[in-house]
């Protein structure tokens, strides 16, 4: 596993980049583990904000996805950032389980342990450690425009979201 290096830390505050265009664009990989034992998965889905006088990320993680099981057992989580070079790894990671392969082998990415002892990767771009702080589910009688419930959620897969304190902001060195 390689070290930290190669990262610059950043004050969340001055992120440089659009938070819409980081998730609806360019995705990012949500992972969580340790060294020994780590899943990572693609998403689009998020939010970013204040809450509880922190800086706050949102994600959303569905508990068939292999990644559950680590958001859920783990404290702290990474979100990372690449460039456009690494649309082809983001998919494989989108598409493919952890339970039946190994992604970060298949994806060509390069797996190291951030400051808060989780796990993001050489080749991102921006990289954000994540300290939970709430977690509860989607549930179906909540949504007021039931026509997300119906086109989203056709087969009835309800995502869980957590809310996360965002505890470390570190850009790449190399760009």
């Amino acid at each position: 596993m390689d070290n930290f290096s190669g990262f610059k830390p950043l004050d969340i505050f001055t992120l440089p980049d659009n938070i819409f265009t980081l998730l609806d664009k360019e995705w990012m990989l949500i992972t969580a583990g340790n060294a020994k034992d780590f899943n990572t998965m693609t998403a689009s889905w998020g939010g970013f904000g204040i809450l509880w006088r922190k800086p706050v990320s949102t994600i959303y993680v569905r508990p068939q996805r292999h990644t559950y099981q680590f958001v859920e057992r783990e404290d702290v989580f990474s979100l990372s950032f690449f460039g456009k070079g690494y649309r082809k790894a983001l998919n494989l990671c989108g598409t493919k389980s952890g339970r039946d392969c190994d992604k970060v082998s298949e994806s060509s990415i390069t797996p190291i342990v951030t400051p808060g002892s989780t796990i993001a990767f050489k080749e991102a771009r921006l990289i954000l450690e994540c300290k939970k702080l709430y977690a509860d589910n989607i549930e179906p009688q909540f949504f007021v425009d039931k026509s997300i419930d119906q086109s989203v959620y056709p087969t009835k897969d309800y995502h869980r979201f957590y809310i996360a304190e965002i505890t470390g902001c570190w850009l790449s060195d190399r760009d």
